[in-house]
């Protein structure tokens, strides 16, 4: 680990926490292809394994928040023991029920699966709150465990289930959410103190249709990349080029959070979304997969540095006693806003073509740097 990230990490109980979130972490990331798995083996239906995972994500899109409510106001150690604990109960149902029961067992899953990443980033705010220089680099690493579970998760579950052995991909996501939120309930010491309930400002307001403009840049993507491969003939590249935008993500992450920038956060936001947005502009003119994968690169450096923004201009624009609230409305919002471009770009990808799919990331981006310039400084 490079010595930026040293400082943060030795501060008393703050490994143990960020690991153990990590760790839970890469279990959230196996649930929902693990339930598209899991269910077609038993059904042989892309359909119906589709809507136990759609009523996983829309369940815990609606009650993360609340969850995140709770957490503020009562307490991680608290709330996480029951969340966690209603958790793998339901995901024993999944596992165990006919398939019409086990969609209603998905709804339940996704209604209690714990927010782990807000709740570290709570704990980080709380940590560091008498250092803020050193949020970013916090975040940063809280950016990376992100994009780790999110490349670790979906291949291990894709190994199991292609071996047959989805049933245990997950038990062993539900293993991890539960042991990873039952470790991190009893690390009591770097927890935030329970608050009286609070409200969201104002301002907060904003930050959120920011989280929106990036899902919906998160979403087109996911679909356009897959989209293109098949119309261009070369289906096998788009795992490639996916892997490869993953991976210049996780290496902006970690040079970004190597050293404390000057510029205020603002500033930073703005040059990292006028640089999506160049960047992005590259997608729609591409013209073969190496062009694609050689634009997905540099278009996906951006992202990470953004997001950690993002989390530090959301720790300064709302009160303690509703940030992990915050956190998690965040995570809530980015990923309605993916599912609406997902939406979005396939219907585009079918009538008009992958590249008039990919006009829809550019778009998203200067979004986002619209928005980020009618932020107030400070």
């Amino acid at each position: 680990m490079s010595s930026g990230y040293r400082p943060v990490l030795r501060l008393p109980g703050a490994a143990a926490f960020f690991c153990t979130a990590a760790a839970g972490r890469v279990g959230i990331a196996m649930t929902g292809l693990g339930l598209v798995w899991l269910v077609h083996a038993r059904t042989g239906s892309y359909g119906t394994a589709g809507l136990a995972t759609a009523a996983f994500a829309l369940a815990e899109a609606v009650t993360g928040p609340q969850l995140a409510r709770l957490a503020d106001r009562f307490g991680q150690a608290r709330v996480l023991p029951f969340s966690v604990a209603a958790h793998g109960i339901a995901i024993a149902g999944v596992l165990t029920t006919p398939p019409t029961a086990a969609i209603a067992f998905a709804a339940g899953a996704g209604a209690a699966v714990p927010q782990l990443g807000a709740l570290s980033a709570a704990r980080w705010a709380h940590l560091l709150r008498s250092r803020p220089a050193d949020l970013p680099t916090a975040f940063a690493l809280e950016s990376l465990a992100n994009a780790g579970a999110f490349l670790l998760g979906p291949a291990l579950v894709t190994a199991l289930g292609a071996a047959g052995c989805a049933p245990l991909a997950s038990a062993l996501a539900a293993a991890l959410i539960v042991g990873g939120g039952a470790a991190l309930a009893a690390q009591r010491r770097t927890a935030p103190p329970p608050a009286r309930p609070g409200s969201l400002r104002p301002r907060f307001m904003r930050i959120t249709l920011l989280n929106l403009a990036v899902g919906l840049y998160f979403g087109t993507m996911g679909v356009s990349v897959s989209a293109f491969a098949t119309e261009y003939g070369v289906p096998g590249a788009a795992t490639p080029i996916v892997a490869a935008g993953s991976v210049a993500g996780l290496v902006s992450g970690w040079l970004y959070g190597l050293r404390r920038h000057r510029a205020p956060a603002r500033v930073q936001l703005v040059v990292a979304a006028a640089y999506l947005t160049a960047t992005a502009l590259l997608l729609p003119l591409a013209r073969s997969a190496l062009w694609l994968g050689a634009a997905v690169v540099v278009t996906e450096a951006a992202i990470p540095p953004t997001l950690v923004l993002l989390n530090v201009l959301t720790e300064r624009a709302v009160a303690p006693a509703v940030r992990t609230r915050a956190f998690t409305w965040n995570n809530s919002t980015s990923a309605a806003g993916s599912a609406l471009a997902a939406f979005l770009a396939g219907h585009t990808a079918d009538a008009l073509g992958a590249s008039a799919a990919f006009a829809l990331a550019p778009a998203a981006a200067l979004a986002l740097l619209a928005l980020t310039a009618t932020l107030p400084s400070g």
